[in-house]
């Protein structure tokens, strides 16, 4: 496996040109103002392409963090994941913690100069929730009244519980308590949605940058829908602009990270993501910053597409072959971990005794090294299904670290008797537009949490759930998802029993294959000051960031 990958003069050549004038950017509001540079510009590098601007289809990071900085909704998470009040002034809680009435901020614009009202919730929420849009997201919504139903063609959506009081005043109407609601309301799925906008572009609307509208600090611009490239300028119509001292972003595409490297460190670039020996070169520098987000990289098997992935013990066989050690500390070298479980580190502890989550639900054998058992379980799963080999493709996105990740994998598993792994490369959007379809046979699939809570991953398994591709389905997981969240939502330490034993009832059917808690180390400029990193969430908000001088 070659892990060098060569950079050419050719290259950063071509990254220049994209990036050519940023220097030249308006001077900020402050500029002058002691600590503030004279030029308010931030020259960012993401390892992937912008998938959409629209709220109801956003499924990854990316697009998310586009849509953070973009939109505004009724709350922001703070520096310390603590939601506050944004587009929301006022939020009273009634009904055992089942409704909510939020004071809108008036004075709140689209860039298309319409006032932020009520009824823009309503829309979006509505427009998510209908199975027309298709949103794989939509289950987020399930608490809400109706949600499901509306969601399952079996309620109109106008029956959704949520309305407009006139145009600064809102209502939620929940099922039943969710102590995290106020941590899904500052996540862009729940984010306002300008009606006339969507109406005005119909099926290009968050397709290109022409085509969409925002209410956030900054506003998106220079992005064609497949561009490598795009802009966050600085909006002028945020109700908080005052608050904003960046006057754009520009962001580029760089999948090869010896690329964003080189750009760095010719001072093309203020950040760039780290891998490998980078990170080992980098451990001292002033500019870098170590990184563990509750994101993590799995490998599920698609039991509607390979029947058999429907044996436990040809699972349990894939899983034990792979040396996820190894795969870290020796391929991706850049501070990822092996998992213990499906959820990761840092997503809760026991409200009793204060065990971390991913600790009190470890089974052990689910994420273990044993090739020897491997082969066993392996021959006896060949015997109860009648198969004698098999020949499998494993669906990866072409992002260096994906790629070496990939071939790990596939020299692992063919180390099982009859095993032969193809790896197919394709970029990411494409990725992830196959991994929903479930077209794949084996995929490499990521997951990055939206609030720090077990739930967040757990329901990804969940029946009904559009995540859940793979063909893996338990009663019994299920059923103590559906306790956790429906019956015990103001009992705390029953609602956690719960969701442990979900977590180990997944591991021991090995309904998935956890591989590593993804590092996202990086190298970010000193003098980039005030970004909001959120580990459990949607990563980086830049409203309040700033070039000092």
């Amino acid at each position: 496996m070659n892990l060098k990958k060569i950079f050419t003069a050719s290259t950063i050549l071509a990254v220049t040109l994209v990036l050519a004038g940023c220097g030249k950017s308006s001077q900020s509001n402050n500029a002058g103002n002691g600590k503030y540079a004279k030029t308010q510009t931030l020259n960012w590098t993401e390892n992937s392409a912008l998938a959409t601007a629209d709220i109801s289809k956003a499924t990854d990071t990316l697009s998310f963090d586009v849509l953070m900085n973009t939109q505004e909704g009724l709350y922001r998470l703070d520096k310390n994941g603590t939601p506050k009040g944004a587009l929301a002034t006022k939020t009273t809680i009634t009904d055992n913690g089942k409704h909510y009435t939020f004071n809108l901020r008036k004075g709140a614009k689209w860039t298309n100069g319409n006032p932020v009202v009520a009824k823009d919730f309503v829309y979006s929420w509505q427009r998510t929730v209908t199975p027309k849009t298709a949103s794989q997201d939509a289950f987020y919504f399930f608490q809400v009244k109706n949600a499901e139903a509306i969601n399952s063609g079996k309620k109109p959506v106008s029956s959704l519980g949520i309305k407009a009081d006139g145009k600064y005043k809102l209502e939620v109407f929940l099922t039943k308590p969710v102590t995290y609601f106020k941590k899904l309301l500052a996540w862009p799925l729940f984010f306002p949605i300008n009606q006339n906008a969507v109406q005005k572009f119909g099926d290009k609307y968050g397709t290109a940058s022409q085509y969409t509208v925002s209410d956030g600090p900054f506003k998106l611009t220079k992005w064609s829908g497949t561009s490598k490239s795009w802009t966050l300028a600085k909006s002028s119509s945020y109700w908080d602009k005052k608050a904003v001292h960046l006057n754009k972003i520009n962001e580029l595409v760089s999948e090869d990270t010896t690329t964003s490297y080189n750009l760095f460190n010719a001072k093309k670039t203020d950040a760039t993501l780290l891998s490998g020996q980078q990170v080992k070169n980098n451990l001292h520098n002033p500019n870098f910053v170590k990184r563990l987000p509750t994101a993590t990289t799995r490998l599920d098997l698609n039991q509607n597409k390979v029947k058999a992935f429907k044996n436990l013990n040809i699972r349990r066989a894939f899983s034990l072959a792979i040396n996820r050690q190894q795969l870290t500390k020796n391929v991706l070298q850049d501070g990822s971990v092996p998992l213990k479980g499906f959820v990761p580190s840092k997503m809760g502890k026991n409200p009793k005794t204060g065990e971390a989550f991913d600790q009190e639900a470890y089974v052990k054998d689910a994420v273990s090294y044993n090739l020897k058992q491997a082969k066993q379980l392996l021959q006896k799963g060949y015997k109860q299904t009648g198969a004698k080999q098999l020949h499998v493709t494993l669906l990866t996105s072409d992002t260096d670290s994906s790629k070496d990740a990939a071939e790990f994998i596939q020299a692992d598993l063919q180390k099982l008797p009859g095993v032969k792994i193809q790896v197919q490369s394709i970029p990411f959007v494409q990725l992830i537009s196959k991994q929903a379809d479930k077209n794949y046979q084996t995929t490499v699939q990521t997951w990055q949490s939206v609030f720090a809570d077990p739930i967040n991953f757990l329901d990804v398994f969940e029946k009904g759930s559009s995540y859940n591709t793979s063909g893996y389905r338990s009663s019994k997981y299920d059923s103590l998802l559906d306790q956790s969240e429906n019956t015990f939502g103001n009992q705390p330490e029953k609602r956690w029993h719960n969701l442990v034993e979900a977590e180990k009832t997944l591991m021991n059917d090995q309904g998935t294959i956890p591989l590593y808690q993804v590092a996202k180390s990086q190298l970010l400029r000193k003098n980039v000051k005030n970004v909001v990193y959120n580990p459990a969430g949607v990563p980086y908000d830049w409203k309040t960031t700033y070039i000092a001088k």
